[in-house]
């Protein structure tokens, strides 16, 4: 398992490299008007949550927010500006706004460039859908989190964890026209990789949301059978085995969730 599925803080969102070829000099520019009127569209959006978090700040807070802010205006330097963005993304979060943790995370990756860059951002935004109460939030999140995670799968495709986790951005937000793309992904991935530990958790832990307790428990045991310390496997395990009315199971697994977590 990816620690960037357990844990996000700070840093890093979307990317794409367009290869311009036999285009004419009038395409070119509608493209480019395109591209900058999706730029707009975007930063009004950012800038409608900013406006909104930032009326609920208190005096102390956007002080703290507005000289980030500041220093990240200042400085050209990019090594000065990533670590500003970095923490002002960290502060964000910490105030419970991961859409726009996930936003100042994504300006990181733009600058650095690389999957690791892109998957904290989308993890971030990720955490955004999960947590978020209004649509706007919830739609904006979800849009942001799948171009990062697309954008880390193009610079590592090889990393299955990428893939795991825009999965999980489907299932968090379903397409209104394929509602079950997220799961799908998923499945797919299991049969391609069997054992690969990251894809049977997390169908383990949707199989729980969805009842299919025996379902999850052969999936997480599975897991804990090729990864025996894997804490998030054998703590979900307990909850299955809760769920499918085996409480000796249960208090073994319970047990050495706590002994894991120690």
């Amino acid at each position: 398992m990816s620690k960037l599925q357990l844990f996000v803080v700070a840093s890093s969102v979307l990317f794409f490299s367009i290869l311009y070829f036999g285009f004419d000099t009038k395409a070119e520019k509608i493209a480019s008007v395109e591209k900058s009127r999706a730029f707009v569209a975007e930063s009004t959006d950012i800038s409608i949550l900013l406006k909104d978090a930032k009326a609920k700040l208190s005096s102390e807070e956007a002080n703290t927010v507005l000289a980030l802010e500041h220093q990240i205006e200042q400085t050209t330097i990019d090594s000065l500006k990533i670590s500003s963005l970095k923490k002002i993304s960290g502060e964000w979060y910490r105030l419970g706004k991961p859409a726009i943790a996930g936003y100042y995370a994504e300006s990181v990756a733009d600058i650095v460039n690389d999957d690791e860059s892109w998957s904290i951002a989308g993890t971030t935004y990720l955490i955004g859908i999960q947590k978020a109460t209004e649509d706007k939030v919830k739609s904006y999140s979800s849009n942001r989190a799948i171009k990062a995670f697309e954008n880390a799968i193009s610079l590592n495709p090889s990393d299955s964890d990428h893939q795991v986790n825009l999965a999980l951005c489907y299932v968090e937000q379903p397409p209104k026209d394929n509602p079950m793309k997220g799961i799908q992904m998923l499945l797919n991935m299991n049969e391609k990789e069997p054992e690969n530990t990251g894809v049977l958790t997390q169908l383990g832990r949707l199989g729980m949301q969805t009842g299919q307790f025996e379902k999850a428990i052969g999936r997480l045991e599975k897991v804990i059978a090729i990864e025996p310390s894997n804490s998030k496997a054998v703590c979900l395990l307990a909850q299955a085995y809760e769920g499918a009315g085996n409480q000796t199971k249960a208090s073994e697994f319970l047990d050495k969730c706590k002994s894991l977590r120690k």
